[in-house]
């Protein structure tokens, strides 16, 4: 499997200016249309146009399985800020993961999202536990798939930015890793409400938008906890040097066994006392030419010696 994701690493990166560049903005222009026509036209047309129904779908308007994108949860103005935000948070995602991985970043996201709702939106009234939810919940529920989608960007920009600041209401700086931390906790939270209502498994939507995530960068997670907590998980995990053997002394009729000292490297060796010029660098060594043979010795048994025939 990581070879496997390497390849496809460097698959991306040789191929980073493929694609549609600038992507995101698309998206948020075509956000913004669809969220100014329906407030000047007071109604919603072509957000209903475009968003999803999966009863809709069956129907033939297979269209809204790609354009709910454009078609994210109506707030007013506000909601333009929201747009410029998710504008620049994938606009960097996409500087830093090329142009080509960000497009099947996106695209694997809106499939994922498609397929979990394809299967499990119900066209029917739930009954779960004491509570009967109509068809309308679910589809608002369901309806509210680009939001989902574009919060995962919260999560992938603070993988590969885990130490940029957010200045929130342009005064107090808050770190990425800090945000996508408040992200993961409210949506588990969302998760839990859903689950106690008896919704499963729609209760594990807002998951699903984080399918992608993991896809792409979910074995970096851990840069989005602070420094000091990566570090010491660093230290708890570190491999440790390997230790030196330990000498274990066996008993023997002798005595104490005791292991045969490793040879040592030497050039010359004195073939009477046995010094060498590793035991004794300060002697001098010369090789004796009455001797028979490659016979070396030491300064002071050069001339005091045995001739060897």
């Amino acid at each position: 499997m990581k070879n496997l994701r390497t390849q496809f690493n460097r698959f991306c990166l040789r191929n980073r200016d493929k694609g549609i560049p600038n992507l995101m903005l698309y998206i948020t222009l075509g956000n913004a249309i669809v969220l100014l026509m329906s407030m000047i036209n007071g109604g919603s047309f072509l957000y209903e146009l475009l968003c999803f129904d999966k009863t809709k779908i069956l129907q033939g308007q297979v269209w809204r399985l790609v354009t709910y994108v454009f078609t994210q949860s109506g707030g007013g103005f506000i909601e333009l800020i929201f747009l410029y935000f998710f504008y620049m948070l994938g606009r960097y995602v996409e500087l830093s993961m090329g142009t080509l991985k960000f497009n099947m970043f996106y695209l694997s996201g809106v499939v994922l999202m498609d397929i979990f709702a394809m299967i499990f939106c119900p066209t029917e009234p739930v009954i779960a536990g004491n509570y009967i939810f109509a068809v309308e919940y679910f589809q608002g529920l369901y309806a509210s798939m680009a939001y989902y989608l574009h919060l995962s960007l919260i999560l992938t920009f603070a993988t590969t930015h885990p130490d940029s600041q957010f200045m929130i209401f342009f005064l107090i700086p808050v770190k990425a890793w800090l945000i996508a931390l408040i992200y993961l906790v409210l949506t588990g939270i969302e998760v839990y409400n859903l689950a106690s209502l008896g919704l499963f498994p729609h209760c594990l939507f807002p998951l699903v938008a984080l399918g992608n995530y993991f896809l792409f960068t979910g074995g970096d997670i851990i840069n989005v906890f602070p420094m000091s907590f990566r570090l010491k998980l660093a230290r708890l995990f570190r491999k440790k040097p390997p230790q030196s053997p330990k000498v274990i002394t066996f008993q023997t009729k002798e005595g104490p066994y005791r292991p045969t000292p490793k040879k040592e490297d030497f050039t010359h060796k004195c073939t009477v006392c046995g010094r060498t010029d590793v035991t004794n660098p300060e002697l001098e060594f010369r090789y004796c030419s009455r001797c028979s043979g490659y016979h070396c010795y030491c300064i002071d048994h050069i001339n005091d010696h045995t001739h060897v025939e």
